[in-house]
């Protein structure tokens, strides 16, 4: 029963942040910005731990390229930037740390990440620091919409999910 509530819930986040990244989004500098996605990375880093919001970005990033909704580079942002925020909410225990997870790993690392991907895979030779100031809107923008929302959610819910 725990790992189909576990998938469940996942499922629904991966629908929530598909849906909402084409419902809320703003130009930031080169690229758009898609706030959903990362509040749902610290949502799920706070909820389900490291592991499954790896997973859900990672299926965010593959369902919206396979509807033609998004790039490559969805991938190295969202995926370090959840574990990042899994990581060190797991270790330090506060929710604000999974928001400084987020944006670290999506807005600095990811941004990083994405250099390669863009010269080798896309065709587009950019410098290293490209796609950093619009990798960070986006992420410090979603961040803290996630935060806001996990805060408001009780310490006896969070661990009904988690199953401890």
């Amino acid at each position: 029963m725990k790992r189909t509530y576990m998938i469940t819930t996942m499922a629904v986040f991966v629908a929530i942040g598909t849906l909402g990244s084409q419902l809320l989004w703003f130009p930031a500098g080169i690229a758009k910005a898609y706030p959903v996605q990362h509040a749902v990375n610290v949502i799920a880093a706070v909820i389900l731990g490291p592991g499954p919001a790896v997973g859900i970005a990672f299926m965010i990033g593959l369902v919206r390229n396979l509807l033609g909704l998004g790039t490559l580079l969805a991938f190295p942002g969202g995926m370090i930037g959840a574990l990042l925020a899994g990581i060190l909410y797991q270790k330090l225990g506060k929710k604000r740390w999974a928001t400084v997870g987020e944006t670290i790993g999506t807005g600095v690392l990811g941004s990083l990440c994405a250099v390669p991907i863009s010269t080798i895979l896309l065709g587009n030779p950019v410098g290293a620091l490209f796609f950093m100031p619009s990798f960070l809107v986006s992420s410090v923008t979603g961040a803290f919409i996630g935060l806001f929302i996990v805060s408001r959610l009780n310490e006896r819910s969070i661990t009904r999910i988690q199953g401890t």
